[in-house]
């Protein structure tokens, strides 16, 4: 059982802070890779939450393996997302306030492949033509990436 599940079988639905990652991975396009989701039938990136004793990175990239078959060989921290605009409710009812840290990923190895579990599609996106149903806070996180300077920034 994972940290979010065993917390859940003691708080049931009730909001919780959820430390998580997300990656932002590009292609030699500069295209970026989404995955949709099967929980919300959405469009993001690959992210999730850091499990007990694990740091930012070895939590992306374990979620990014998991999520999509690809071994992250750099990632550069872009961004720490946090405040009162990153709340989610889960279709199930699960309530969270996200902490998370985006990474930015431009050296990678392997074949994009979706797990099935977390996502049932992943694809490549040119920034200007990112997808209708693209969940509003990883848009955001995008729009931050075109407009990133080198600089980790606290948002």
């Amino acid at each position: 059982m994972n940290y979010v599940e065993s917390v859940r079988t003691k708080l049931g639905h009730q909001k919780i802070f959820l430390p998580g990652a997300r990656a932002i991975i590009l292609n030699e396009l500069g295209e970026v890779l989404l995955q949709l989701r099967n929980d919300m039938n959405f469009w993001g990136l690959p992210a999730g939450c850091i499990e007990l004793e694990e740091s930012f990175q070895e939590g992306m990239i374990r979620e990014v393996k998991e999520e999509t078959g690809l071994d992250i060989l750099e990632m550069e921290p872009m961004a720490l997302y946090s405040g009162k605009d990153l709340k989610v409710v889960y279709p199930n009812q699960d309530e969270v306030q996200l902490i998370s840290v985006t990474f930015i990923v431009r050296k990678w190895k392997g074949i994009p492949k979706a797990d099935g579990i977390e996502g049932k599609e992943l694809q490549f996106f040119s920034l200007n033509q990112l997808p209708a149903n693209l969940l509003p806070l990883h848009y955001q996180t995008l729009m931050d990436y075109q407009e990133h300077d080198g600089h980790f920034r606290l948002k």
